[in-house]
């Protein structure tokens, strides 16, 4: 939505609501053997009942009722147990309704493509592009291949929306990146049983929600206070049970670092705590995730949580460009920048950016700023190839930056630590930054960069303030006659940036008569008969008069 100037229409900074929920890990360590065998075998039989049940749910499309959920729990609990029929069919029943919102989001990104075809080749053909609209294609041969390419995106569209329309879905169980990954085996350095080591452990099943009022939380996955973990082991493979009620009792002992007392108090109190055990075939190590739900924290009025001032953040591909501003929107100090590398596996791309964010929270603690403000982006509509065509560096570098991942992670990072994250709408930030603060915060002995300059944009945003440095000036004339001009800081608050003080003496760097160190050197003055005087107007030492 545009204004009539044609500038966007800015929405209102709000506080991003806290986490809903919470998930910890811990290595399972000293495991035997037997503990092995009897995970992987379990692990392997409820995965082949995951596959089964999947492919019915699927089929069922839209079609799926309370009565065929029945039906589905009722076959599987004599091949496993109750709880583990239940935790599958939940497990198939979210799978599929994931790929359902997957196939819903394809359909509008090929809607969104082919409106963006459309509107370029409507155009004439080298015709420039307006601002943030773009124009039309450079050639006749351009032209051509996008017009085949529509033809293409209403084809797939077409079949997107009849498999929508009809809740017919496609779901990889052990993810479809993997799957690929087999026939690449050179590109990815794996060799086939290497390959097929990670695969099954992708598609092994383990996992079980928990139930308040059961002991300890969850009945099938059993986690003691003491960090003591036993399974229930399907009735098919009862055989492998060393414990009573058909359980089986790990050798390993849990202890959870972060939120252990949460944890724990969940566990003695029989509250629910889901588990999920894992195994990752590259480390050859087993993980145990606990999670659970916690209630939504009331969000801090906007009006408190920038009463301490606040720190604005620009979100870049490689670091996170920030800056302190007090309660008027003054920046304070000087820029900070954390840095973090995308580039590797995907836990390395999280560790960076948790390092990232740890920093930066630790930074505002320091500086005793309860609010972060940061940018509402999402670029899923900005980074297709029909809007940007041969921008691809650009497509690249915002298809980098980790937006979602990063406010989602900032947001429960800073739950922890009670500093409150404001979202800004990000129009003009970057281009405004740069042309209102880069100049003025750049001096000798710093280099602001437009990054920075962005930072400051967004902070003066969530506290409400203009980007622009000064208000217009008054009707009258250009002096101060209908108030004073500035947007800053009051004249009476402490800390802003004062005129120079009054220093006695001249205001000028010119010394007075009578003063400096030639002061009675009659020759340095400018007079009749001076030294340095040449030329034929010098006056003569001879009176006039004589």
């Amino acid at each position: 939505m545009r204004s009539a100037s044609g500038l966007r229409v800015l929405a209102a900074p709000f506080v991003v609501p806290g986490p809903t929920g919470v998930a910890v890990r811990d290595r399972l360590k000293d495991l035997t053997d037997r503990d092995e065998r009897v995970l992987r075998s379990v692990g392997a039989h409820l995965g082949v009942l995951a596959s089964r049940d999947l492919k019915v749910r699927c089929a069922d499309g839209l079609g799926h009722s309370t009565e065929s959920w029945a039906g589905r729990k009722r076959v599987l609990t004599p091949l496993s147990s109750s709880r583990w029929a239940g935790a599958l069919t939940k497990a198939s029943h979210d799978q599929w309704a994931l790929a359902r919102r997957c196939q819903t989001a394809h359909v509008q990104g090929l809607e969104a493509g082919i409106r963006m075809l459309r509107h370029r080749l409507s155009l004439p053909i080298g015709e420039r592009g307006s601002k943030g609209v773009p124009g039309g294609y450079r050639s006749r041969r351009e032209w051509h291949a996008k017009s085949r390419r529509l033809a293409t995106l209403e084809a797939r569209r077409a079949v997107a929306v009849a498999d929508w329309r009809a809740g017919r879905v496609r779901v990889v169980r052990g993810g479809k990146g993997l799957l690929s990954t087999r026939h690449h085996l050179a590109d990815a350095r794996l060799t086939e049983a290497e390959w097929r080591e990670r695969w099954e452990a992708e598609r092994w099943f383990l996992s079980a929600d928990g139930e308040s009022g059961k002991r300890y939380g969850n009945e099938t996955i059993r986690v003691t206070p003491d960090g003591e973990v036993s399974i229930k082991v399907p009735a098919r493979l009862a055989g492998l049970a060393n414990a009573p009620h058909g359980r089986y009792v790990l050798s390993s002992r849990v202890r959870f670092a972060h939120r252990g007392s949460e944890w724990a108090d969940r566990v003695e109190t029989n509250r629910a705590v889901a588990y999920r055990i894992h195994h990752d075939p590259t480390r050859g190590r087993w993980y145990l995730t606990a999670s659970w739900q916690i209630p939504l924290a009331p969000a801090v009025p906007l009006e408190a949580a920038l009463a301490h001032g606040v720190i604005g953040v620009d979100t870049n591909a490689d670091h996170l460009a920030a800056w302190r501003l007090d309660t008027h929107g003054n920046p304070i100090g000087n820029p900070r920048r954390f840095s973090y590398d995308l580039a590797g596996t995907a836990d390395h791309r999280d560790a960076q950016v948790r390092h990232a964010l740890s920093r930066l929270l630790n930074w505002a603690k320091t500086c005793g700023v309860v609010a972060i403000a940061v940018e509402d982006l999402d670029f899923q509509t900005e980074k297709t190839r029909e809007k940007h065509g041969r921008k691809r560096r650009f497509r690249q570098l915002i298809s980098g930056m980790p937006t979602a991942k990063l406010r989602a992670r900032l947001t429960s990072m800073a739950e922890r630590t009670g500093i409150s994250i404001i979202a800004v709408d990000p129009a003009y930030t970057s281009r405004w930054g740069a042309g209102h603060w880069q100049k003025p915060l750049s001096g000798k002995n710093r280099k602001s960069t437009r990054h920075d300059a962005a930072a400051v944009a967004i902070g003066r945003r969530a506290q409400g303030h203009p980007i622009r440095r000064r208000t217009a000036p008054p009707p009258q004339h250009q002096s101060d006659a209908a108030g004073h001009r500035t947007g800053q800081a009051r004249s009476g608050t402490l800390g802003r940036e004062e005129p120079r003080p009054r220093i006695p003496g001249p205001r000028t760097r010119c010394v007075p008569p009578g003063h400096g160190a030639k002061a009675g050197d009659q020759l340095a003055h400018d007079r009749s008969g001076h030294a340095a005087e040449h030329g034929f107007w010098q006056q003569a030492s001879i009176p006039l008069s004589l």
